[in-house]
């Protein structure tokens, strides 16, 4: 996902504040679920949803402002329950920060952890590959 870091993104120091990144990688994972089921409500009429149950971010080198960015996400593990994301934001061929984040697929209903329909998994699993 390319992206161009807007003015307001970046701090006193003029990068890119931090918290900046993860909504950097929640923009690149909403826009693989679009790509994956059509929208996100699309996603949501299998009667399951996610939600982050934990966020890794290593910063390697700053982002500035009118940066051109790109995102792309991974998906590197898929469980019963839950499924990570690997993501890597770069500059060019510089690596500007990576992150990995661990989703729980849960009952949109109960907000409690359960395991996806075999169609939402199987859209998944294409992902990884053999």
């Amino acid at each position: 996902m390319p992206l161009r870091v807007r003015y307001h993104e970046c701090d006193g120091q003029g990068i890119v504040f931090n918290a900046h990144y993860l909504a950097y990688v929640d923009m690149c994972a909403f826009e693989a679920e679009k790509a994956l089921f059509g929208s996100h409500d699309e996603f949501l009429a299998h009667r399951t949803d996610v939600v982050v149950a934990e966020a890794n971010l290593k910063f390697r080198a700053p982002a500035r402002y009118d940066d051109q960015l790109v995102v792309s996400q991974f998906l590197t593990h898929l469980g019963t329950t839950s499924l990570v994301f690997d993501f890597e934001i770069r500059r060019g061929e510089t690596t500007i920060a990576v992150a990995t984040v661990r989703y729980v697929f849960i009952d949109p209903a109960t907000l409690r952890p359960e395991a996806p329909p075999d169609a939402v998994r199987k859209v998944y699993a294409t992902l990884l590959g053999d």
